[in-house]
């Protein structure tokens, strides 16, 4: 048997027994699962020897690299010196961290908590808000998406992703600021912002009044990149603030440089906030999630508290070595400079198919692209025909890209920081070759 059918053959392998063994809930992409065995930089390798370019960098957590030198040299180092102690003890990686994280942040952030994962860290801000305000209801914002815990689950407004009913109490959902689909049926920026306007009277209307806290992305992930208007943070903040809450702002995904220019994506629309929670791409694929907060709301907190495996000397020693990286190579103006020309690059192929491509968003690499019915004669009906054969194309071209959105017709591409120009432009290449290749306009 020759190499080639030996790959074919353990490719199917683990097919079945992702099949057999996982649960069904844990789905892959495509008509047949890529088995990925090995990465370098931006591409990855399946079992079959075939490279693919990497544009989804494993949910925009991969932020400088697969199997970057500047990150494993330093975690294998880790490994042989002190692999887990938990929380309990203090360690030389997750104090270093701690303090570049304070340093790094906007505003007054200073103290952290390590946990494990973004569903975690979301759970440990909303903790954090109850007990520094005493209130105990919280606003989150449709088509957002926190995680896959009890209160997580609660906190996002996402069906595709509730297993079962809304079980926590006390967590009301505001619109999202989600232009292309404004649930006023209002165009910016003639609406006022009114989705950031209007959470005066969901507070004053559903809550007590008084409320803990606001937690929302700054560009929204899996509900679709839904990216605000320049105007909607300060404006729902303040709201927030008037209405005794605080603002936790969730960087899971557009945190580490990943929005461009700047660390967090909040920084974009200037407003700080007194919680902010991260994971993804602050450890390049090591696992961790982080809550940091102002003082006097981390002092608030005087309960006991631990995360078993969250801080643990491995994925603190990725953290720091990544985040090293992406300030000494300015890998946020990479980002500004990569994701303006993926962006109008974008614009480009919207203008080339501007029946199915609605809408083109986001900010540096994290780039949005809407697929729908007919854009010309106002048909928004999400297409997710054309996004299952697009990116059935884009596989077959070797290009791997993300997808999001409440019907799943939004393609999510988010590479690197240190994707090239040049392949900036391949994986634009390949994106317009496919959409040509499935026969829309």
């Amino acid at each position: 048997m020759s190499d080639v059918d030996q790959n074919v053959d353990l490719a199917g392998e683990v097919r079945n027994k992702h099949a057999k063994y996982l649960l069904p809930s844990v789905a892959n992409y495509y008509a047949e699962s890529v088995v990925l065995e090995s990465g370098q930089g931006t591409h990855v390798r399946d079992t079959d020897g075939r490279e693919y370019l990497d544009f989804f960098g494993g949910i925009l957590t991969v932020s400088i690299g697969h199997c970057d030198p500047r990150v494993t040299e330093p975690l294998k180092a880790q490994i042989d010196r002190l692999g887990h102690v938990s929380t309990l003890y203090p360690t030389l990686p997750i104090v270093d961290l701690c303090e570049t994280l304070a340093r790094i942040t906007p505003g007054r952030l200073q103290k952290s908590m390590l946990t494990a994962s973004g569903t975690e860290a979301d759970e440990t801000a909303v903790v954090l808000a109850q007990v520094f305000t005493g209130a105990s209801e919280v606003i989150a914002l449709r088509h957002g998406y926190s995680g896959r815990s009890t209160l997580a689950q609660s906190l996002t407004a996402h069906s595709n992703w509730r297993a079962i009913p809304t079980q926590i109490a006390g967590i009301k959902h505001a619109p999202a600021p989600y232009c292309y689909r404004c649930p006023f049926g209002l165009d910016y920026p003639s609406c006022d912002v009114k989705c950031a306007h209007d959470l005066k009277e969901l507070i004053e209307t559903t809550t007590t009044g008084n409320i803990a806290g606001f937690l929302a992305e700054p560009i929204q992930g899996v509900g679709g990149f839904v990216t605000p208007p320049k105007e909607y943070f300060s404006i729902a903040v303040d709201i927030v603030r008037q209405h005794g809450g605080v603002f936790i702002c969730d960087e899971v995904q557009t945190g580490f440089g990943r929005t461009g220019s700047k660390m967090f994506g909040i920084e974009h629309w200037g407003v700080e906030p007194e919680i902010m929670t991260m994971a993804k791409g602050v450890a390049n694929g090591m696992p961790l999630g982080v809550t940091i907060a102002t003082p006097e709301i981390a002092d608030a907190f005087q309960a006991l508290s631990i995360s078993t495996f969250g801080g643990n000397p491995m994925s603190c020693a990725a953290a720091n070595a990544t985040i090293d990286v992406i300030e000494g190579e300015n890998l946020t103006e990479n980002a500004e400079i990569q994701g303006a020309r993926l962006h109008e690059g974008l614009e480009a192929l919207q203008k080339r198919f501007p029946k199915t491509i609605g809408d083109v968003r986001g900010k540096g690499l994290m780039q949005g692209i809407e697929l729908v019915g007919d854009e010309t004669a106002g048909d928004r009906t999400p297409n997710t025909d054309a996004t299952a054969r697009l990116f059935e194309e884009t596989k077959a071209r070797n290009l791997l890209i993300g997808k999001g959105g409440r019907y799943g017709n939004v393609l999510r591409i988010s590479p690197a920081l240190t994707i090239s120009s040049d392949e900036v432009d391949e994986a634009l290449r390949i994106i317009g070759e496919s959409f040509a290749a499935i026969r829309v306009s």
